[in-house]
């Protein structure tokens, strides 16, 4: 064991003997409901518990904060390549390459470090595979989907949404070193909610989208179309879910909660039609 695990060791005994105080059975086995263990079991059971929590001496902050290094040099880079569609459009006119307060080459110096630096850390003292993972991140939306498929294709967020389904992919890979199947219905719960999140913003923004010339779904194609093509991923969405929640072997009220959160989700698809469909839209994007 290294330094660091002892001491998380030392820190679960005392807050589970804390918690279980007056109680006959060891503290672990109150903590876990089991009968009959011995107390000289204790170490065992919670360096059990500390390899299923995935411990690797890290913190998910400081995974998670390297890993939103090179998330912000994907932004900054989504900016630089775009200036003047960003200019076209009200909702993205105020940022600051289009309006001259940072210039193009202050914008690739800082994507550049902070890219950089969360990818050197995160190969130096996280794993390589979440290094490699983050990278390929970065350029599934850096480059493919706001160079590529943005500008040439109204299914430019169904391909390129998979870059913003990443985020639980790389917390599993950082603190367990593998991508497994959990890690994968995580993303595939974003996925499929990527496309009916970012068409319901086209809808109440279709008129911007058309001025900079981003062939967003509803920009080229009637409502009924996007509102059917809407509903087969947001279906797909709940479905996912549930099957999250099945994988995880969660409590029977948390498939409940999941399964009422979903249909108030379809719910907000139903609405979009008619002269209703903005403010439709609106609460849609907001879930």
């Amino acid at each position: 064991q290294t330094e660091g695990e002892l001491e998380v060791e030392k820190i679960l005994h005392t807050v589970i003997d804390r918690a279980t105080e007056g109680h006959a059975e060891p503290p672990a086995a109150v903590c876990l409901g089991i009968a009959g263990v011995d107390r000289e079991d204790d170490a065992r059971v919670i360096r059990d518990i500390m390899r299923r929590l995935g411990f690797r001496n890290k913190t998910l902050i400081v995974n998670d904060a390297l890993i939103a290094l090179v998330a912000g040099a994907a932004a900054a880079f989504n900016c630089l390549v775009v200036p003047k569609i960003d200019a076209r459009m009200q909702r993205t006119s105020r940022r600051p390459l289009p309006r001259g307060e940072l210039s193009n080459t202050q914008t690739l110096i800082f994507a550049g470090v902070v890219g950089g630096v969360g990818l050197w850390v995160l190969a130096t003292f996280v794993n390589v595979l979440t290094m490699w993972l983050t990278l390929a991140t970065f350029v599934g939306y850096a480059v493919i989907y706001t160079v590529l498929l943005k500008p040439a294709t109204p299914q430019n967020i169904v391909i390129g949404g998979a870059s913003g389904a990443m985020p639980p992919v790389l917390g599993w890979a950082a603190v367990t070193g593998e991508v497994t199947l959990e890690a994968m219905l995580l993303f595939l719960i974003i996925y499929t909610w990527t496309p009916p999140h970012f068409w319901a913003l086209a809808i109440k923004y279709k008129d911007d989208y058309s001025a900079a010339g981003i062939p967003m779904l509803p920009v080229v194609a009637p409502l009924a179309s996007v509102r059917n093509q809407t509903w087969f991923h947001s279906i797909a969405m709940v479905l996912t879910s549930v099957a999250t929640v099945w994988s995880a072997h969660l409590h029977w009220s948390i498939y409940v909660l999941t399964i009422v959160l979903g249909l108030q989700f379809l719910r907000q698809v139903k609405d979009l039609h008619g002269a209703e469909s903005n403010k439709a839209a609106a609460r849609l994007f907001q879930w």
